[in-house]
């Protein structure tokens, strides 16, 4: 009681008592904040019943209106006299005895209030960062610490000033002997390399005066020392391979060691229980990762936890979820943001057992992600290569590998989630690496199965549960829509760099096609559409890279561009004959629906492949080794033996396996382009291509038409039923065969559609 009445009563002097210049007045406040400890012996009293808090709230005030009084970047008096009494050396050594109790509580906010407030530099003063350095030591000691609000909000200043100026981290990497890192010779290591929390560079056994350069308590900038300092410091104007070998130890076994304590607090903050607390430490981290300076980064991945925190979060969140998990759950499950973790059982509608355990475990997968993409390059490929080691080789590989069909599904599908939900360049590399490997020499039969898991993911592209097939096609082909060149280069075209599944025959006229009026007789007249005007040629790429469309080969000379599409696409249009179709009965259904989007999805893909550097025209057939004996490689064997069984197939299957045969065909290279949408490829003995395996199920289908009475209109009825045009009634005999039919009568529209898209993109001026 006694104290308030004295605090009010100082408050009141203060008030009526004629002002003193400011210097004088900030000098008595500190003066005041120093005199209790003299004078007072009780020192259980709470920090909150003392005149300190007002005193320094003070100080920050006269601070702050000294700064505003002058001109910019001049040092006022007050600012001169608490650098050089070394005020937040005081104030720090109080704060860490925490006399009185709560006194780091007011230290923290007093440090947090004066780097956010004074809008000069601060940090570069030894008197300044060598203090914030060691308060820093102090945040996350202990979580669950009544002061850990105050210590996030002082931390998250600290970065934030650091992400204005990021040289000024090079005084926040502690240097210690190679020889002693450990804690327990702290001090035999201090008196060994000087002051701690000097920047790096300073000479070993150095004094704070040695780091000094003027009156003020300016600390030499970053690299002024000496040439030792020079690697680690403003390492990022430099080329990246030769700063990498100047950060590099020597040969010397007492190398430079440095210790980041300022990730190691927001490491230790992100367990917190409070989850306010823990997002603004991860706030943090990734203000720090995404720093330019290259000695931090390799301070950061190589001396700090940093790695082990984000695959070990996300191994045991991975753990913590239900053995299975409905596939159609992990798709849609919403609310995926790292940062806005506030799921409520209570509050949702449509909850399923382990949607809580799901969205924490996708958060952090999306926090990690998010991280790597905004660090350093250093960083996110150390990152990203301890994730692939640590979870996805670790953890998720077993769980792919197994035999139980409900665990294959479940690890599929959130494998699947994954790969969707991936924006990171340096992590998506890292996942396909994991998943396809780094082979790009031609597959062969005998060496399908050196790459393991790729060989077992392949395999369940044609399991013998639908779903297992349905979930992994679906992998491939949001896998095949990201923007990394290895991904169809692994699975495709490593198969038709030598084009060997042609076979070279010399021009002979009399095979041509008879062409009446510059068509094949029967041909749909396809006009030009509208909606390909407005292609931009910043969308495509090369005009030349389907000049030949198809590519010229010596039975098929080209005569006329358009003429030459129209060839293309009636071949797949007229692939099915007339008594197996039925979209002509039905409104809304025929081949033009497919344009608009085969013309959207071509322009995506050239958006993707722009700088990948492939070739406009096809490698020249006197260039290529045909005698080399041709493999189609395991992916495309297992998608063309599923396309030849499209008539016995679910309805669900065969609509995942076209869905990823016509993302393929997609791709602007004129090696995919000859072998999936050329018909007239002079095909070598033994090998086959989409269109030849397309004509292999329509002979079939002849056949088996024969044998089903009323097929028309059965087709017919199948086909509305399918569209919501007809109720469902009873079971029609062959439904199976008959939605095969329907699959295959829509994927050559679409095929069709493709190949003008990619020619009228190819002519575009």
């Amino acid at each position: 009681m006694f104290s308030k009445f004295t605090s009010i009563l100082q408050h009141a002097v203060e008030v009526l008592a004629p002002s003193l210049p400011l210097q004088e007045d900030f000098v008595y406040h500190w003066k005041a904040i120093t005199h209790y400890y003299i004078e007072t012996s009780d020192d259980k009293a709470p920090v909150t019943d003392t005149n300190i808090p007002s005193h320094l709230e003070q100080m920050l005030d006269i601070l702050v209106q000294e700064e505003s009084e002058r001109e910019s970047g001049e040092t006022g008096p007050c600012m001169e006299y608490l650098l050089h009494h070394k005020v937040l050396e005081t104030l720090y050594t109080l704060g860490k005895a925490d006399c009185p109790p709560g006194m780091k509580q007011q230290v923290l906010v007093f440090y947090t209030k004066l780097l956010g407030r004074i809008k000069q530099p601060l940090l570069p003063h030894i008197n300044v960062h060598r203090p914030v350095l060691k308060l820093i030591r102090l945040c996350g000691e202990v979580l669950a610490n009544p002061t850990e609000n105050e210590e996030i909000h002082f931390l998250g200043i600290v970065c934030a000033k650091l992400k204005q100026d990021p040289y000024l981290v090079n005084f926040f990497l502690e240097v210690s002997s190679g020889a002693a890192v450990s804690r327990r010779h702290g001090a035999s290591v201090s008196q060994r390399r000087g002051p701690r929390g000097g920047p790096p560079g300073a000479a070993a056994g150095g004094s704070a005066e040695e780091v000094v350069a003027n009156d003020t308590g300016q600390a030499q900038p970053p690299g002024a020392g000496s040439g030792a300092a020079d690697g680690a410091v403003h390492a990022s104007s430099a080329p990246i391979d030769k700063l990498e070998a100047r950060a590099a130890p020597g040969p010397s076994t007492n190398h430079i060691v440095q210790d980041y304590n300022l990730v190691n607090s927001l490491l230790n903050l992100t367990k917190s229980p409070d989850g306010r607390i823990a997002v603004k430490a991860c706030e943090g981290l990734m203000l720090l990762g995404s720093l330019p300076e290259l000695a931090a980064a390799k301070c950061l991945t190589q001396n700090t936890a940093v790695c082990e925190l984000l695959t070990d979060r996300l191994t045991s969140l991975y753990r913590a979820l239900p053995q299975s998990i409905d596939p159609l759950d992990i798709e849609t499950v919403e609310g995926i943001n790292w940062g806005l973790d506030s799921y409520s059982v209570k509050e949702d509608a449509s909850a399923f057992p382990g949607k809580r355990a799901l969205i924490s475990f996708l958060s952090w997968f999306d926090y990690c992600d998010q991280l790597i993409k905004e660090a350093h390059r250093m960083t996110a490929t150390t990152m990203a290569r301890s994730m692939r080691e640590r979870f996805l080789v670790n953890v998720l590989e077993p769980q792919l590998m197994q035999t139980s069909e409900i665990g294959i599904l479940t690890a599929t599908s959130l494998l699947h989630r994954i790969v969707r939900q991936v924006t990171s360049e340096a992590l998506l590399e890292e996942i396909v690496f994991f998943l396809l490997g780094e082979q790009r020499e031609p597959e062969t039969l005998s060496t399908i199965q050196s790459f393991p898991l790729r060989h077992r993911l392949i395999e369940h592209c044609n399991h013998i549960s639908d779903e297992i097939s349905i979930m992994t096609l679906r992998l491939f082909e949001h896998l095949l829509q990201k923007p990394n060149e290895h991904i169809l280069y692994n699975l495709i075209l490593r198969n038709l760099e030598e084009r060997n599944y042609t076979e070279y025959k010399p021009p002979c006229p009399e095979d041509k096609d008879v062409v009446e009026n510059g068509q094949i007789p029967g041909a749909v007249d396809l006009e030009e559409d509208p909606i390909f005007t407005d292609i931009s040629p910043d969308s495509t790429l090369s005009k030349e890279w389907m000049s030949a469309s198809p590519p010229i080969t010596p039975d098929h000379q080209r005569t006329d561009g358009k003429t030459e599409v129209h060839k293309i696409v009636n071949s797949f249009l007229c692939l099915v004959p007339d008594e197996a179709k039925s979209s002509y009965q039905v409104e809304g259904t025929g081949y033009d629906t497919y344009l608009r989007d085969a013309h959207r999805q071509f322009r995506d893909y050239c958006a993707i492949c722009l700088r990948w550097d492939w070739p406009g025209t096809a490698k020249p057939i006197e260039k290529c080794n045909l005698e080399a004996p041709f493999f189609e490689g395991h992916f495309l064997k297992v998608l063309f033996d599923r396309m030849g069984r499209i008539l016995d197939q679910p309805y669900d299957v065969n609509l995942q396996v076209t869905s990823v045969l016509s993302k393929l065909s997609l791709f602007p290279h004129p090696h995919t382009h000859e072998f999936l949408l050329d018909p007239y490829v002079n095909l070598a003995p033994g090998c086959r291509s989409l269109f030849s395996v397309i004509v292999r199920v329509v002979g079939d289908l002849m056949v088996r038409i024969q044998r089903i009475p009323d097929f028309t209109l059965k087709l017919l009825l199948v086909r509305k039923r399918l569209l919501g045009l007809e109720p469902d009634g009873p079971i029609v005999d062959h439904m199976t065969l008959l939605e095969g039919v329907i699959v295959l009568e829509e994927f050559c529209k679409e095929l069709a559609a493709i190949a003008f898209v990619k020619y009228h993109s190819s002519t575009t001026p």
